[in-house]
């Protein structure tokens, strides 16, 4: 090589920076192919399309957490351009108390079909007892209403593509109650993703722990729960697990099959929807399985026997197509979480509070340079809620829309499958049929699913 064909130190392309040109000039390449089919977790543009269109809201459900999204949307209702105008509750306290909390000219109603027929209602927030996501759900699509569900979107997974199917059909924007998909790092987490700074995704892993003393769901039992105020039948709806009025189990129904499935269906998708959003192209699972134990809180008449049906601790282990293996604890008798982490084969990602962090692995530190993006807003009721009516006005996906709940409440349910009934579920996305490891099929449980209680 003669000297003027030697490189300078001031030309000399690093081969970080060739890396650098080549990953944009594929990106360019790209692009094209890249619009033609959905991008997960993209906040939608806040320059909404028939912004002041008034969206007039009723309530199934105000409980606990009927009554919180009664408040918030009461609060921003100047904001997102909303009026509330019905509620509905089996208790009639319940809903005496939140057309008070409301005012004006509220109605309220102890069936939620008598809401329905409400021809002005645009939107519905549904947050009743699990067993009743799905059934009113579905009901107001077919009424024309939009739904914002609280999560889990069923109780069981056939009921999953109930909803799936009625939302195609329809095209009615569905939300899932589940906030943390409003929060911008797992949208971050999403982009770096989709633009391959971590390369092959590997491992997700993440907690939602608790540790309640006198065991988790415990709620107190008010004065005013009587038969004479609450529609038992109705309340109990498909469930047969006491014809009774039982005020145990209507205040501490978390704790108790066939009403949900715990710690799986109450905790873990907090944590299962963000983590499969930030994948940027959430998937149904191949296979999962679970464990899950109920030692620390037990009857105080028969020690040997725990005081709840459903688990005090889970493990569950998720495994994708791409190949991505999700791990997922939940615990009420424990509070101490495991890092929140996205593992991919040339860097990872760590979620903390406000912030997510891109963390280079030790052999490819020359390609790919840490990052840092924080000073985000945290889960949030308002900003989810927000979403779903902006969502409404423009006829875009929601942050935790029909496509990533589907999928979530696929990882829950055969979740529950697994620990119930001591197998490894596996999934054929098109056919939705689960089978065991040994090839054996699972009949999708449903409403008296006693044998495994």
């Amino acid at each position: 090589m003669n000297q003027t064909s030697k490189p300078t130190v001031t030309g000399m392309a690093t081969r970080r920076e060739f890396l650098k040109k080549s990953a944009t000039a594929a990106a360019a390449v790209a692009a094209t192919s890249l619009l033609r089919r959905p991008v997960y977790g993209q906040a939608p543009s806040v320059n909404v399309a028939g912004a002041n269109n008034r969206l007039v809201v009723g309530y199934i459900g105000v409980g606990g957490m009927g009554q919180t999204h009664v408040r918030t949307q009461k609060s921003r209702a100047n904001e997102n351009n909303i009026v509330q105008v019905a509620v509905c509750d089996v208790s009639k306290h319940r809903c005496e108390e939140t057309q008070k909390l409301i005012g004006g000219d509220v109605k309220a109603f102890t069936d939620y079909r008598k809401l329905l027929e409400l021809k002005d209602i645009d939107a519905v927030t549904i947050a009743t007892v699990d067993h009743w996501h799905a059934k009113c759900a579905i009901d107001a699509m077919n009424a024309g209403k939009h739904v914002y569900v609280e999560k889990p979107m069923t109780r069981y997974l056939g009921e999953a593509f109930e909803v799936y199917d009625t939302v195609k059909r329809t095209g009615k924007v569905l939300q899932v109650g589940s906030q943390g998909c409003s929060d911008g790092k797992w949208h971050k987490a999403a982009e770096w993703i989709r633009e391959d700074k971590i390369g092959p995704l590997v491992m997700a892993q993440g907690s939602y722990m608790r540790n309640n003393p006198k065991g988790e769901w415990n709620y107190a039992i008010q004065e005013w729960a009587t038969p004479q105020d609450i529609d038992w039948k109705l309340w109990l709806g498909p469930v047969a697990r006491k014809k009774d009025f039982s005020a145990d189990d209507y205040f501490r129904w978390r704790k108790y099959y066939p009403y949900c499935g715990g710690l799986l269906s109450d905790l873990v998708p907090h944590k299962a929807h963000p983590y499969l959003l930030a994948t940027g192209n959430p998937e149904y699972p191949v296979r999962v399985a679970c464990v899950g134990s109920r030692k620390v809180h037990t009857d105080q008449n028969t020690p040997d026997t725990p005081e709840r049906d459903v688990p005090e601790i889970v493990q569950i282990i998720a495994e994708f197509p791409s190949g991505m293996v999700m791990h997922i604890t939940s615990s009420s008798v424990n509070e101490q979480g495991t890092q929140e982490m996205i593992r991919g084969h040339k860097g990872s990602l760590t979620m903390a509070g406000n912030r997510v962090e891109l963390r280079p692995e030790r052999p490819y530190t020359d390609e790919i340079d840490p990052e840092t993006s924080e000073a985000f807003s945290g889960e949030n009721v308002e900003a989810h809620e927000k979403n779903w009516f902006d969502c409404i006005r423009s006829n875009k996906a929601p942050n935790c829309g029909i496509e990533l709940a589907t999928r979530v409440q696929t990882i829950v349910s055969l979740a529950e499958i697994s620990e119930r009934l001591n197998v490894m579920c596996v999934f054929d996305a098109k056919t939705r049929k689960v089978t065991t490891g040994d090839g054996r099929e699972v009949k999708l449980p449903t409403y008296g699913w006693t044998e495994l209680s």
